[in-house]
């Protein structure tokens, strides 16, 4: 990529008036209540009898992710503008994404574990996502070569924990008292959420993006492969790590998608709607990545638990 086609990406506007922000805070709310209606205190007791799994998996999402989105980051830099690099970065600090037990169910991997971290992963963000964004975001600018003075990355600590508690937070506590005080109708309620998430996702970012959808179109092609090659290196973490701590085969795939299944979401409501990045250069690259790697998870998430379940009938059949 060009020096000219970043600055170009860099420099797509995306601006919400209250009404459009609203909208999507109370999609993101809205989905995090249905991945809660999941969530009930008797799977925490079963899967932390083997807490293996359970430490692993913390370890590869909010620990080993943002690590090497780092690297990679900085070994593609020339490749991607710094912002871009921020966008990887910052998809990297959040929490596991609000689909990853509908993977993990459809790969037939371990579902109890895949609820789990998603609750403790989503539980943790409030405090994690804005320190690994602080912390990996400012060392990789000052790695970076970025043109002029590097600028310092400042995270307004109420601006986003109140953003992030009300949207993570209170739904994910409501979603759970749901599922405990009304079974039958969390029950019912839980495979259309499922589906539901998908396609509220997709309206988030074409909302986000309605002013500038064709510039967002003709970015894509250069954009895929960062994502391609980002979300990869979150499944591989997964993967990998499951592999090398010899987990049984139905953790590692949960261990697979919920690392490369990211709430990419909280990642575009904190750029749109915080003052985190008031005053900062142009960052239509962090948007831009952000917003395509929500879409593009979807895909290889679905791809890869249809791999796991064919991989299943095999073994069983």
């Amino acid at each position: 990529m060009s020096p000219e086609i970043a600055a170009h990406i860099d420099q797509i506007d995306v601006t919400l008036n209250a009404g459009g922000m609203n909208t999507i805070n109370i999609i993101l709310a809205f989905v995090m209540f249905g991945v809660a209606l999941g969530i009930k205190p008797g799977i925490f007791i079963e899967v932390f009898k083997k807490p293996k799994s359970v430490i692993l998996g913390i370890c590869c999402q909010l620990i080993l992710l943002p690590a090497f989105t780092f690297c990679l980051a900085c070994l593609i830099g020339n490749w991607i503008s710094p912002m871009m690099g921020l966008g990887m970065i910052l998809v990297a600090s959040c929490p596991g994404g609000n689909i990853s037990n509908f993977m993990s169910s459809l790969s037939k991997a371990n579902v109890e574990l895949s609820v789990s971290l998603t609750a403790i992963s989503t539980a943790l963000a409030i405090l994690l996502t804005p320190a690994n964004f602080y912390i990996w975001g400012n060392l990789y600018l000052h790695t970076a070569k970025v043109a002029g003075e590097v600028p310092t990355l400042i995270i307004p600590l109420w601006d986003v924990f109140k953003t992030i508690f009300i949207l993570l937070g209170l739904p994910l506590t409501l979603g759970i008292l749901t599922a405990r005080l009304l079974p039958n109708f969390a029950a019912k309620l839980k495979k259309p959420f499922q589906w539901v998430s998908i396609i509220f996702f997709i309206a988030m970012v074409i909302l986000s993006f309605a002013g500038n959808i064709d510039a967002f179109l003709k970015c894509i092609k250069y954009i895929f492969i960062v994502v391609f090659l980002h979300n990869l290196l979150a499944l591989c973490i997964g993967f990998g790590v499951g592999s090398i701590f010899k987990v049984p085969f139905r953790d590692r795939r949960t261990l697979t998608i919920e690392t490369g299944i990211q709430n990419s979401g909280l990642g575009l409501v904190l750029l749109l709607g915080t003052s985190l990045f008031a005053g900062f250069p142009p960052h239509g690259g962090m948007l831009v990545i952000t917003a395509w790697w929500g879409i593009w998870h979807i895909i290889s998430g679905l791809t890869v638990s249809t791999i796991f379940n064919l991989h299943e009938k095999r073994i069983t059949g």
